[in-house]
């Protein structure tokens, strides 16, 4: 039962969403399984720009089914603008999405809850989310008291008796701490998200039972990772984070699946480092070096459209993360992004209060509190777009690729020097 995860190594953004649709031609299934709207890949294909978010990358090929998980946090007006969308750009998925029964939903007031929460924190606890809801709604689904599935709404009159409850709990609640908040109606919300359930009826289904009966049959499975190992709730830089699992562990819990069907699990970084929002990043370049980065890799967010922090490579962030979601391989991307700078940098060790380290620190005040130890490789003048096979890259490059992957522990298989679909390099 052959299977392969792809899941990023940093803080996101680390172009998974490429890497999925270029080897969605090796796989018959691509699933995602943890995160919600907030996570956006952009896959380019003949110039033609495709911006996914609760989607699989998937969808973009017309033999392969896509999954949404039951870890997966959905928002059903906006998964159905995604889908009107892409019909609109005439992308059939008829027939090959997938959403999981079990998938918990995000209604108005989880946006509310978020709202409070960023609002109310101070400068040093603001955590920098996405707005969308997504934390809210994983705290209902733990807490268990206020979580809704997506196959309540296939059952009208239980679920307008819950909704009934929990939006009088969410109205007294948001009321004593919001000065600007209205009450929301159980009735119009519980209408509003019946028509969701009907218009999204016939992709919902137990996907765990349908996984297991792919994996049975032979077909090839992709897992996609959404954000980066590096905000998981888990293992990543708490508690700036986001709400799930998003390194590679989440995939059982998140799918149903088992890791054991997994044989091939590919590692995603850029060749730089980048993050979005608050919490530490000890190799940030916020100078001149930080700017021209963010300005030649368009570092801006694919949901958000906001400023991505710019910085140089850290392996020790990276190893921590490989190791976390059992990578056996590398995918370098956005390396003709530092085309142009004489001197790159890679983080190899940490200090702090006079000691070295490779651990990547739990405590995010020790995380803070380093100061990254770097090793300087020569950079080069190439442009990289146009070169299409591992020997015609430069020199320099080659070897900036290698120290990479030698850093990890972990063998390149890939190499991304453009956006397109075509400006990609498989290493020998």
């Amino acid at each position: 039962m052959p299977a392969t995860c792809v899941v990023g190594l940093q803080w996101g953004d680390e172009a998974k969403g490429k890497i999925v649709d270029l080897l969605c031609d090796q796989h018959d299934v691509v699933v995602r399984y943890q995160g919600g709207a907030n996570a956006g890949h952009t896959v380019v294909i003949a110039g033609v720009t495709y911006k996914l978010s609760l989607v699989p990358t998937g969808v973009l090929r017309p033999h392969v089914d896509c999954v949404v998980g039951n870890g997966v946090v959905v928002h059903p007006p906006a998964l159905l603008k995604e889908l009107s969308g892409l019909a609109a750009l005439g992308v059939d998925f008829s027939g090959r999405f997938h959403v999981s029964d079990r998938s918990h939903v995000i209604f108005p007031y989880h946006l509310e809850e978020e709202r409070l929460t960023e609002e109310s924190a101070s400068s040093s606890d603001h955590l920098g989310t996405t707005r969308r809801g997504i934390g809210p709604c994983y705290r209902d689904k733990v807490g268990r008291v206020h979580g809704v599935r997506m196959a309540d709404l296939a059952h009208p009159r239980p679920f307008r008796e819950r909704l009934e409850r929990i939006i009088a709990y969410k109205n007294r609640l948001l009321a004593a701490m919001l000065d600007d908040f209205t009450p929301f109606d159980a009735r119009a919300i519980g209408d509003e998200y019946l028509e969701y359930g009907r218009q999204l009826a016939p992709y919902i289904r137990n996907t765990s039972e349908w996984l297991h009966q792919a994996l049975e049959s032979g077909r090839r499975v992709m897992f996609e990772g959404a954000q980066g190992s590096l905000l998981d709730v888990d293992h990543g830089s708490y508690p700036y984070v986001t709400s799930s699992n998003s390194s590679a562990s989440g995939i059982a819990a998140g799918s149903g699946a088992p890791a054991r069907s997994i044989d091939r699990w590919i590692g995603v970084v850029k060749a730089y480092t980048t993050r979005v929002g608050g919490g530490p990043f000890p190799t940030e370049q916020d100078n001149e070096t930080g700017e021209r980065i963010r300005r030649v890799g368009n570092e801006f967010g694919t949901v958000t459209g906001r400023p991505r922090r710019c910085g140089w490579f850290d392996v020790v962030a990276a190893r921590h993360a490989a190791r976390v979601s059992g990578t056996t391989e590398l995918a370098v991307m956005l390396l003709d992004v530092l085309s142009g700078i004489p001197e790159l940098k890679v983080a190899t060790a940490y200090e702090r209060n006079g000691r070295r380290t490779t651990e990547f620190p739990g405590s995010i005040i020790d995380l803070e509190e380093t100061t990254p130890i770097y090793e300087s490789l020569p950079g080069w003048i190439q442009d990289l777009r146009g070169v299409t096979t591992w020997d015609a890259l430069p020199a320099p490059a080659r070897r900036y690729v290698e120290f990479l992957g030698a850093q990890l522990g972990l063998p390149v298989s890939i190499v991304s020097v453009g956006p397109d679909r075509d400006q990609t390099i498989r290493v020998r």
